[in-house]
């Protein structure tokens, strides 16, 4: 810890190991298992404790709680981890739990998010890449969230749901269902608005990509099609699709392996 700045007020384990150019502010308290990464800057009155593991050049701001038990009954005290990634944003507030020994043992948090105030990442959950998750979005025990995914302020994300990768979540929205990758939901009751265009032509999708997606959001939302015909519909499209053909197979396959049913 002798590369480290950290204000004489915050309480620093001597167990817990912070790499070259960490700073840990005011009041903060740190425990014995945590592992913190070069150049994380961790602010006042902060709480880090469990076995927590913290990437490089993450910014941690006042008051987050960050590897506490989960919020759960069955939880008996096993050792259980949070697996932070690197350059993320943390802001306010924030409380991220430890998994549970009833799933893998792990919440994570991968690279490069954006997390606002009073976000909560509760138990076993995981968070890809590169994510926006506004003021008060909550996730609850076992929820999976793919990369680039947008979920808005107050949104409410059911246990054991599952976010595909580009999808985007109005203002609080209530999540009960699968998402399907690359869509648009809002609202409660939940439905989807449409493909979420903007943000994957923002990602360097192309035209084709893109037009693919289009006549693929409509043979599972607008043609009245049940969801096993969608899913063959799907099916045929990838293979006359060259250039989107992996983007449909990846909206066919989370329909398909859906256990709690995609929004509809």
């Amino acid at each position: 810890m002798s590369s480290s700045s950290i204000h004489p007020t915050a309480i620093v384990h001597a167990a817990a190991r912070l790499g070259d150019g960490v700073s840990v502010g005011p009041y903060a308290v740190i425990g014995p298992h945590v592992a913190i990464g070069a150049r994380t800057s961790v602010g006042a009155h902060c709480v880090i404790e469990g076995h927590t593991q913290i990437g490089e050049d993450n910014r941690i701001f006042q008051f987050a709680s960050l590897g506490a038990a989960p919020q759960d009954k069955k939880y008996a005290g096993e050792p259980t981890r949070l697996v932070i990634g690197d350059r993320n944003t943390i802001r306010e507030f924030c409380t991220f739990n430890t998994g549970t020994v009833q799933d893998a043992g792990v919440t994570t948090l991968g690279d490069d998010n954006w997390v606002m105030a009073y976000v909560h990442i509760a138990h076993d959950c995981t968070v890809g890449n590169h994510t926006v998750l506004a003021n008060n979005a909550t996730l609850a025990g076992h929820v999976h969230v793919g990369d680039h995914v947008i979920l808005g302020g107050l949104t409410g994300v059911h246990q054991f749901c599952r976010i595909g990768a580009h999808a985007m979540a109005g203002f609080a929205s209530h999540v009960s269902q699968d998402v399907p990758p690359f869509t648009m939901v809002d609202g409660n009751p939940l439905a989807a608005r449409g493909l979420n265009t903007e943000g994957l032509r923002r990602r360097g999708f192309s035209a084709a990509r893109i037009g693919a997606l289009k006549q693929a959001y409509r043979l599972l939302y607008r043609q009245g099609l049940t969801l096993q015909a969608a899913l063959q519909a799907l099916d045929a499209l990838a293979q006359d699709s060259a250039e989107g053909a992996a983007d449909v197979r990846q909206l066919r396959d989370f329909a398909a392996q859906s256990r709690r049913g995609i929004v509809r």
